[in-house]
């Protein structure tokens, strides 16, 4: 049996939430969500490494970007892929998202939740794992 991909979704959005995690556990993902940044980084605190995390950046106490330094600061999880997942188009939110190190950046409003989830795969499926 094929091993599944774990993804961590992180979004404030409760309908959000529950809508992605159906489409990727619907597309053979093990998923897990979290409602904050704050939550986000405890469960990678406990050992937690998911393949991916699709991150969005407004959210309260802490938001994507905080939390992206914040993983890259303290090292967790450093070989997930991390995607952002915003209404935020800005370039320089875009440009912000890169320096952290997000392989990718989409807009909610301009991806389906399939397509999001095909994106995802393709992101997957182009990182080529390095023997250690």
């Amino acid at each position: 049996m094929e091993r599944k991909n774990k993804i961590l979704i992180v979004d404030d959005d409760s309908f959000l939430l529950d809508m992605y995690a159906l489409k990727f556990s619907q597309n053979n993902f093990e998923v897990y969500t979290a409602v904050s940044g704050a939550q986000a980084i405890n469960r990678l605190q406990s050992e937690f490494h998911p393949d991916v995390m699709l991150i969005d950046i407004i959210m309260p106490e802490m938001d994507g970007f905080q939390m992206l330094e914040k993983i890259n600061a303290d090292k967790l999880s450093p070989d997930s892929i991390k995607i952002i997942l915003s209404n935020k188009s800005q370039q320089s939110d875009i440009d912000r998202g890169k320096s952290l190190g997000v392989a990718g950046y989409l807009i909610k409003a301009n991806s389906t939740p399939t397509e999001l989830v095909n994106h995802v795969i393709n992101i997957l499926e182009k990182k080529v794992v390095i023997p250690k």
